[in-house]
């Protein structure tokens, strides 16, 4: 009797984690570029009370065993990495990618991160960064008196000076892909940090080796179904309760054992 209130005790606490990632994903619906997560569970150890196939008799097996599994606990929070909607925005150089990669971002200590969110702005040098400040790794610096500006689907980027007949170009923005995308560690501030399980990446030019393409004055949105989150609520809520219930249960038998 003992074990069952275990047992609940592991399923309300993997379900009030289901819930905090799905609470995260529904804080998220808004955020450019993000990616929603979900919990992945197991099942614990079981005890082993009737091994399977043991001698029933001299020349009989147990065809099925006795085994008492121990609860559940989380093991992964597994990020769906599928294409978000792209919105159109004022902001020239507003970028989306249109299927694969990654934007590479310098961090202050120099590392890479890699990122979704394509809402870049200048700074006060013209190189192009993101929201927080971090500089695209290809250094792209725009000129304090360039006229117009133009990123092409395969990453050029090019600008109109004044007196200058034909475009300039100042750069090019390369993408980067993982083998497994869902191995990249979370940073914050819509940033991926490179991990063991992510592989190394492979840096190739928009619509090249695989990659997506770009698409100037977009952004891509959050790719959070909020119907489908609710749902997922709804489920979590009803299997905590009824994790509750068992443990309610339990204390009752417990209970009236000890009235005997």
């Amino acid at each position: 009797m003992i074990n069952s209130l275990m047992i609940s005790k592991t399923g309300m606490q993997a379900q009030q984690t289901q819930l905090d990632v799905i609470s995260n994903n529904l804080a998220n619906v808004a955020t450019t570029g993000f990616k929603r997560a979900s919990a992945v569970f197991e099942d614990l150890m079981y005890q082993n009370l009737r091994q399977v196939g043991a001698n029933s008799a001299e020349q009989a097996e147990l065809p099925t065993g006795l085994q008492v599994g121990l609860g559940v606990r989380t093991v992964a929070t597994s990020r769906n990495f599928s294409q978000g909607s792209m919105q159109q925005s004022d902001n020239p150089l507003d970028l989306a990618i249109n299927g694969n990669g990654f934007f590479q971002v310098e961090m202050p200590d120099g590392s890479t991160a890699y990122t979704r969110d394509g809402s870049f702005k200048p700074d006060a040098q013209g190189r192009i960064v993101t929201s927080s400040g971090f500089p695209l790794t290809a250094g792209i610096t725009v000129p304090p008196n360039a006229q117009s500006l133009t990123i092409s689907s395969d990453g050029v980027v090019t600008v109109k000076l004044p007196g200058a007949t034909a475009p300039q170009q100042i750069g090019v923005i390369e993408l980067a892909s993982f083998i497994n995308p869902a191995g990249l560690e979370p940073m914050g501030q819509n940033l991926y940090a490179e991990s063991v399980a992510s592989g190394n990446p492979v840096n190739a030019a928009p619509g090249a080796a695989g990659m997506g393409t770009l698409m100037q004055g977009f952004v891509e949105t959050s790719n959070v179904n909020v119907v489908q989150e609710l749902v997922s609520m709804i489920q979590t809520q009803r299997a905590y309760e009824m994790n509750s219930k068992a443990i309610q249960t339990s204390d009752q038998m417990l209970q009236r054992l000890s009235q005997l």
